[in-house]
């Protein structure tokens, strides 16, 4: 009987191990297989080539940011047995202090620390060659400049993270990584992709556009040369310069100093170097903002090329006294070309007041505001390629303390915030003729295969001004350079070329009280160079210059002069036909 119930007892379990063996192996044979796989799989991302970055010179491109591989050292602190002896192996090839690298390998609750980066190819063969368990490479890519510090501040940099910071690489940041590809792969009991798996899925990555920029580099280097050499001569510590094509605008030269070497960034100890000031640093522009009052009021009607007025050389408003600045300029009898060639405050002002009816009024302000921020865009963002672009400020002509005294200041450029490339912007509308074109760096995007987009001029408005008020207004500040050419030290290419300008010497607002330091002054001028028509506008802007005299005339003008003959000369300006 005994013998019989251990027989069934055995028989029941036999049957449970057999079902269960049935219900593993054929009903969940799917599942655990798939499970099993589970744990062999590995996914490693592939990463995609960085779009490298390109630039004119003449008829050619030339690269100004590549891409080179190094090499990652990493150790995992569990495989090494000796830490001291791989540390001592390791020292004299990566140049690293053995008891650094012995400390690190020693790092507790990890599997993974960084010996060193950036190696070369030579020095991670030589890691490789050593066998030290534990211990690997992984190639990566980093930028690299041929050109050194050229451009640097359009250009930015790529951090230890790979994001793109500042300038084009983080503005075009999305563009230039492309997509990381991926591989899924079976893998042996170490984690050792199984490569002539069949079931090991490739997903191949997508390398980044390659950016061709509108940038000439002789250009550049002969404009940040310029502009090293005027500061130098000013005493400035700071400044920018730009050049841009009036009838397209293409930016072909924009530059800062001081400036930095963007593949050693991490070196640079005050950040405002990477700040490409000619888009982010908007400042108070003095009396370069008066060609473009006078461009607002003959656009208007309210008064032409042949008006003339009496100036009484001061007006007091809202209890505040507007006078000019040059001792020569008393009251008298002007023409509205006097107001840029002596550089008249009051005639600016004067000039608001006749766009509204004869007084500063709500409907003067009203139309200077709208030539400021509908016709010239100021208080607006470009959209140009650069990351921390500013949008400057232009106060509101309605609302606030002191409107008429404000908006008088803002007619000579004072009580307002822009920034040089708005102000280059505006002024080329002007120039050829009422057309403001969004000013770009951006030539062409070329994708991974071989498809090429074209960056078009973009056309934002065909009303800046009417064509006739372009034209007057050329010929004023050509008559500017015919008047004032001693002061400015040109060596003019009149009467082949039309070379005109503005100068201005914009005081500096103290933080701490509001009210503008005395002697303190920030140097400005606006330029162009062409023949029947413009075709570079300049702008130049030096920060608080210690030299005597005016600091537009003196400061910022000696750049311009240095710069333009070089630009008529090496970089296609036709004379005029007749």
């Amino acid at each position: 009987m005994r013998i019989k119930i251990w027989y069934v007892l055995l028989i029941i379990i036999s049957g449970v191990f057999l079902t269960r063996l049935f219900y593993l192996q054929v009903i969940k044979y799917s599942y655990y297989r798939d499970t099993a796989r589970a744990g062999q799989y590995k996914e490693y991302e592939i990463p995609a080539a960085r779009g490298i970055i390109e630039a004119y010179n003449g008829d050619r491109t030339v690269p100004i940011v590549l891409n080179q591989s190094k090499y990652t050292l990493f150790a995992d602190p569990k495989y090494i047995v000796d830490p001291a002896d791989a540390a001592s192996k390791l020292s004299s090839i990566i140049e690293v202090e053995q008891s650094s690298i012995e400390k690190s390998m020693r790092t507790p609750n990890t599997r993974y620390v960084v010996l060193k980066k950036k190696l070369n190819k030579e020095q991670s063969d030589k890691v490789i060659s050593l066998g030290l368990k534990g211990v690997g490479t992984r190639e990566e890519p980093y930028r690299t400049y041929p050109q050194g510090s050229l451009a640097s501040q359009l250009l930015g940099f790529v951090n230890g993270e790979g994001k793109g910071t500042y300038g084009i690489e983080q503005f075009l940041d999305d563009e230039l990584k492309g997509s990381p590809g991926q591989l899924k792969a079976i893998t042996d009991a170490q984690g050792i992709p199984l490569v002539s798996n069949k079931d090991n899925v490739v997903t191949e990555p997508k390398n980044g556009k390659r950016v061709v920029l509108t940038i000439d580099l002789p250009m550049q280097k002969m404009a940040e040369d310029s502009l090293r050499r005027g500061l130098i001569k000013a005493s400035s510590k700071s400044g920018s310069i730009l050049v841009i094509e009036a009838d397209t605008g293409k930016i072909r030269a924009m530059a800062n100093y001081p400036t930095y070497n963007p593949a050693k960034y991490y070196e640079v100890k005050d950040a405002n170097q990477f700040n490409n000031a000619v888009v982010s640093s908007p400042l108070e522009i003095g009396s370069v903002m008066k060609p473009l009052t006078v461009a607002a009021a003959l656009d208007q009607n309210v008064v032409n090329s042949r008006t003339t007025y009496y100036d009484p050389g001061k007006f007091t408003i809202d209890g505040a006294v507007v006078e000019n600045v040059i001792e020569s300029a008393g009251s008298g009898n002007r023409r509205i070309q006097d107001i840029l060639e002596h550089s008249l405050n009051t005639g600016a002002t004067w000039l608001l007041m006749q766009m509204g009816g004869g007084k500063i009024n709500d409907k003067g302000r009203a139309r200077w505001h709208s030539y400021m921020t509908d016709h010239y865009r100021f208080g607006k963002l470009t959209g140009i390629e650069q990351g921390y672009e500013a949008p400057g400020f232009i106060p509101s002509d309605k609302e606030g303390y002191g409107l008429n005294i404000t908006y008088a200041n803002t007619s000579f450029g004072q009580a307002v915030q822009i920034t040089p490339l708005q102000l280059g912007a505006a002024i080329s509308g002007i120039l050829n003729g009422g057309t403001y074109y969004k000013p770009h760096l951006v030539d062409k995007l070329i994708d991974a295969d071989g498809h090429e987009q074209q960056v078009k001029p973009e056309v934002v408005s065909k009303d800046v001004v009417k064509p006739s008020t372009g034209r007057t207004l050329k010929q004023f500040m050509v008559g500017v350079v015919n008047k004032n050419w001693q002061i400015y030290s040109f060596k003019s290419l009149m009467p082949r070329y039309d070379i005109g300008a503005k100068t201005g010497t914009a005081q500096i607002t103290n933080p701490a009280t509001g009210k503008y330091f005395d002697d303190r002054y920030n140097g400005m001028f606006m330029g162009f160079v062409g023949g029947d028509r413009v075709k570079y506008v300049v702008i130049v802007r030096v920060n608080e210059p210690h030299i005597a005299g005016y600091a537009g005339a003196k400061a910022a003008a000696p750049i311009f002069a240095d710069l333009h003959p070089k630009l008529i000369n090496n970089f296609n300006v036709l004379p005029k036909s007749r």
